[in-house]
């Protein structure tokens, strides 16, 4: 009896290991939906048509997961990268400029369009450039020195002090200086000035300063009244053309230098305000008595000038004794 039991437990032991499938045969179930993957080996081009119906059955995307992985690159994707969608194409390929909110404010313009007047950098010179340009213009000073210019360049009009020295000037008109009003200074020097015309000073009543050293000048030019300082030595000015009595009227002169010139007597009467009186090398030979003092009053004194050189000049300042007794200071000169 207990054999027939223990047969029967074998026998079902037997049919339940033969039921249960093998590792192995576990392994190729699983690889089996592997093979069935079209290879470039297998595919049958002839007979291949990809559609939207049959896309799922040729082309399985589940099957490259393995191959593509993007998992590391979905983390790296942040929002707010991509560039906002237009709203609004006009044409592929347009060039059509869009007007700037810049372009509507600016007013139309014409290339043949010229500042009138001087305008900020002042007009336009002989050069065909602006003063300030070929000139250095600082505040009310302009400073033209050596550039080689061969007239007076058109001056802005708030122009107090000009220096225009090393140049080419050879004349000096009457409209070079009739617009400016504030001219204080003018500064001429190493020109080739040879003539000025009658008006080119004289009216210019906010004129002090007037120098025109180292110039071919023969003729003095009038001087306005308000002069203070002239400055016109090595020049060719001879007596003949100076004036009689020229700087009688200036009573604000106080510095004369006339030195260098072919000057052969001292221009009188002398303003009263003189300080400074320059005459060094010149043709000057004699002197009145009255040059600087008035001979009729001995109590009248000198007291402002106190600076007169009469040195290199054929004279002999020993021969005019009275000429000198309201003097503070007797001239520099030769007493012999």
């Amino acid at each position: 009896m207990r054999s027939i039991a223990l047969l029967g437990v074998t026998t079902l032991a037997l049919g339940l290991t033969l039921a249960a499938p093998s590792k192995e045969e576990g392994k190729k179930k699983e690889e089996k939906p592997r093979a069935d993957i079209a290879t470039d080996d297998n595919l049958d081009l002839s007979n291949y048509d990809l559609s939207l119906d049959s896309y799922g059955e040729i082309i399985d995307p589940s099957l490259y997961e393995e191959l593509y992985d993007y998992n590391d690159l979905a983390s790296k994707i942040e929002v707010g990268t991509l560039a906002p969608p237009t709203k609004h194409l006009e044409g592929v390929g347009s060039t059509r400029v869009m007007p700037t909110e810049a372009s509507r404010r600016l007013p139309p313009t014409s290339p043949t369009t010229k500042p009138f007047g001087p305008g900020l950098l002042g007009s336009i010179t002989q050069q065909g450039l602006p003063t300030c340009l070929v000139c250095v213009c600082l505040g009310t000073s302009v400073y033209c020195d050596d550039a080689e210019l061969e007239q007076i360049p058109p001056l802005p009009l708030e122009t107090m002090y000009l220096y225009a020295r090393f140049n080419r000037i050879s004349r000096i008109r009457a409209s070079d200086f009739a617009r400016l009003k504030k001219l204080k200074r003018i500064d001429l020097t190493s020109n080739f000035i040879s003539w000025v015309d009658e008006d080119s000073f004289r009216l210019l009543s906010t004129l002090q300063e007037l120098i025109l050293a180292e110039n071919r000048l023969t003729v003095l030019p009038a001087l306005p009244s308000g002069i203070v300082r002239l400055n016109a030595q090595l020049n060719r000015i001879q007596s003949s053309g100076v004036r009689p009595e020229a700087f009688r009227e200036l009573r604000k002169l106080q510095f004369l230098h006339l030195s260098d010139n072919k000057l052969d007597y001292i221009p009188v009467p002398l303003p009263e305000g003189l300080r400074s009186l320059h005459l060094q090398n010149n043709n000057i030979r004699t002197m009145h008595r009255d040059t600087f003092c008035d001979s009729q009053d001995h109590g009248h004194i000198r007291w402002a000038l106190e600076d007169i050189r009469l040195d290199r000049n054929p004279i002999n300042l020993s021969l005019f004794p009275d000429a000198y007794f309201c003097l503070p200071r007797l001239p520099t000169g030769h007493f012999y």
